[in-house]
């Protein structure tokens, strides 16, 4: 059959979501949509909004990425069925209930209801492929302290940490901090973007900061502060792995938060980063390492810090990485010579392996 005939590839791009990182979705979402070839794919948008509705999405591109496209005329009631007959969309018009099977769904979906498991979760019931990790890594990842035991068992140094949970004393925070050494960060154990880390100078800081992590989730981290700087690695593949060329974040002062990672208000990212061949490979081999350990599937952006004595140390997985064309995760294939609309191609085929 000629490429001009050839069934298109159904993909439901799901965006948005009841998370603190709802419009870093859309934004990521917005460029999968614009880099998926329209001669291979059938893209079927599927919104969730702050408050956790569903609905398919057919208008413009540019409304999902300004956060306009909740409008009556292009978004019917939707959700993906748990039923494996299905295998797809349901949706909800004012003439019934319709189905429509799906062959991949892609969530760009970032932090909670998104990327540590629950979605994953209800895709894999349907019987649907899966662009992306799988629900145990996705739910390990999205979780630092249990993630860091399982990399630490791979043999990879993680910093030094202790976990709060709701009630605990907190004076173990304190004799940890004093018994570390200041500064410390302190970080919801399951969220992501930087939302709720501080980075806590002195023991005065430290109560608030655990405060502020605590409104994000029922368990908090302190951790040592790892002197150098961070350096990350972009992995594809399911059992054959590629990697990216490393990045570097040169920062001017503080640490790599919200802001700067969606601003480069004062930082810069290097690709690849400004270090020497031996040691980026086996940052890449570590990455590797860390990705296969924890069970990730597709594609994953792996972090970590980079020492004055050379020394790699696991910071954290994201396994649904920042995806508008500017972001680590595509820079980091693109100087390894893959270009965005190949690195999705890739994505999606690896979902129907």
């Amino acid at each position: 059959m000629s490429e001009k005939y050839r069934k298109k590839v159904k993909v439901a791009v799901i965006f948005g979501g009841y998370s603190s990182e709802y419009s870093v979705s859309l934004e990521s979402s917005g460029a999968v949509i614009k880099n998926l070839d329209p001669e291979k794919y059938e893209v079927l948008p599927v919104g969730i909004t702050k408050e956790g509705e569903w609905f398919s999405y057919t208008g413009p591109v540019e409304n999902i990425e300004n956060d306009t496209w909740q409008q009556s005329e292009y978004c019917t009631p939707a959700m993906i069925s748990p039923d494996r007959n299905t295998h797809g969309l349901v949706f909800l018009g004012e003439d019934g209930a319709k189905t429509m099977p799906i062959d991949v769904a892609f969530p760009v979906m970032h932090g909670k209801n998104g990327e540590d498991g629950t979605i994953q979760g209800l895709i894999t019931m349907a019987g649907i492929p899966l662009a992306g990790c799988g629900i145990l890594a996705s739910a390990l990842c999205m979780d630092k302290d249990r993630a860091h035991l399982v990399a630490e068992a791979a043999g990879v140094r993680v910093p030094k940490a202790m976990v709060l949970t709701q009630g605990d004393d907190r004076k173990m925070a304190v004799d940890f901090a004093l018994k570390t050494g200041y500064p410390v960060y302190v970080k919801p154990v399951k969220a992501g973007s930087s939302y709720g880390v501080t980075k806590v100078e002195k023991p005065v800081e430290l109560q608030s900061a655990i405060i502020k992590a605590f409104q994000y989730d029922d368990e908090v981290i302190i951790e040592e502060n790892i002197d150098g700087f961070e350096v990350g690695c972009a992995v594809l593949g399911n059992r054959n792995l590629i990697t990216g060329e490393v990045d570097e974040i040169q920062l001017s002062g503080g640490f790599f938060d919200f802001t700067e990672k969606y601003t480069l208000k004062t930082s810069e990212i290097h690709v690849p980063a400004r270090i020497e061949l031996r040691k980026m490979q086996e940052i890449k081999q570590t990455a590797k390492t860390i990705y296969q350990a924890l069970g990730c599937r597709g594609f994953a952006r792996v972090d970590m810090f980079l020492t004055p004595d050379g020394e790699i140390v696991f910071n954290e997985v994201n396994t649904i990485p920042g995806f508008t064309e500017h972001s680590r995760y595509p820079g980091m294939m693109k100087a390894a010579g893959l270009e965005f609309p190949e690195i999705l191609e890739r994505i999606i085929r690896l979902a129907m392996e």
